[in-house]
C-alpha cells in the first residue's frame, strides 16, 4: 500500500527532488510551499510529514506544534540547515519525530521515514476463534464484546494467544506476566489462569486453556 507523505519546503528545486525522489520509492506525495498550507493538508489520509524549519511564513517547529494541538500523530521529519544541538532538541520538544539536517540524502531520508512510519504503525489485532486481543488499547474481546481482564489477566491471555494454539510453559507465561524477579508461586499462577477459564466462559467464548501436565497451557 503507498503511503502519503507532505512534504513541506518552500524551495521549489529541492521540493521537486523530493517529490520525485520520494515517488520512486514508492510513495505518493502532496506538496506544501509554506506553513499554512501543512497545517490545512495534515490530515488523517497523510502517513508523514517531512517539514522544513525554515519556512517563508513560520517557523516549522512551531508549525508542528500546531500540527500536534490539531491532533495529527503521525511521524514529523524536520529538514533544516541547523545542526547544533540545541536546534535538534528544539525540534524534539515542538513534536518532531526525527531531524534531518542538510544537505542529506534521498536514500537517508526514506529511510528514516519508513522506520518512522513502522514505529508509529500499531500492532494488528491478533485473533484466535471467536477471541480478539488489541495489543495497543490492552483489550480482548469475544465476537466484539470486551472481556474485564486485569492487566496481568491480559497478558497471561496475550501469551497464550501468541502461540496461536500451541503450549506455552509456565515459566515462559510468569515472564510474560510479571516483572523480572517476581516471586510467583505455583498457585498464583493458577488462581490467574482460573480466573480467566471464568471469564472467557462467562463472555460466551468457545476457547478454553487446557493443560498439558508437566509442560504448561494452551488456549484452543
Amino acid at each position: 500500500m503507498r503511503r502519503t507523505i507532505l512534504v513541506v519546503e518552500d524551495d521549489h528545486g529541492l521540493r521537486d527532488m523530493l517529490i520525485r525522489g520520494l515517488r520512486d520509492e514508492d510513495f505518493d506525495t502532496v506538496p506544501a510551499p509554506d506553513g499554512a498550507t501543512a497545517l490545512r493538508l495534515a490530515g488523517a489520509d497523510i502517513a508523514a510529514v517531512v517539514l522544513d524549519i525554515g519556512l517563508p511564513d513560520a517557523d516549522g517547529r512551531d508549525v508542528c506544534q500546531a500540527m500536534r494541538a490539531n491532533g495529527y500523530r503521525s511521524p514529523v521529519i524536520f529538514l533544516t540547515a541547523q545542526h547544533r544541538l540545541p536546534d535538534r532538541l528544539s525540534g524534539f520538544s515542538s513534536g518532531g519525530d526525527d531531524y534531518l539536517t542538510k544537505p542529506f540524502h534521498l536514500t537517508e531520508l526514506t529511510a528514516r521515514l519508513r522506520d518512522a512510519l513502522k514505529q508509529a504503525t500499531p500492532p494488528p489485532d491478533d485473533s484466535l476463534g471467536d477471541l480478539t486481543l488489541n495489543a495497543v488499547r490492552h483489550s480482548v474481546s469475544v465476537r466484539s464484546t470486551p472481556i474485564d481482564l486485569t492487566p496481568t489477566e491480559f497478558r497471561v491471555l496475550a501469551a497464550l494467544m501468541a502461540t496461536s494454539g500451541g503450549i506455552v510453559s509456565r515459566r515462559d507465561l510468569v515472564r510474560a506476566a510479571w516483572p523480572e524477579g517476581a516471586q510467583v508461586y505455583d498457585n498464583t499462577l493458577d488462581q490467574y489462569l482460573t480466573r480467566l477459564r471464568r471469564k472467557l466462559r462467562e463472555a460466551g467464548s468457545d476457547r478454553t486453556i487446557g493443560t498439558a501436565r508437566g509442560i504448561g497451557h494452551r488456549l484452543s
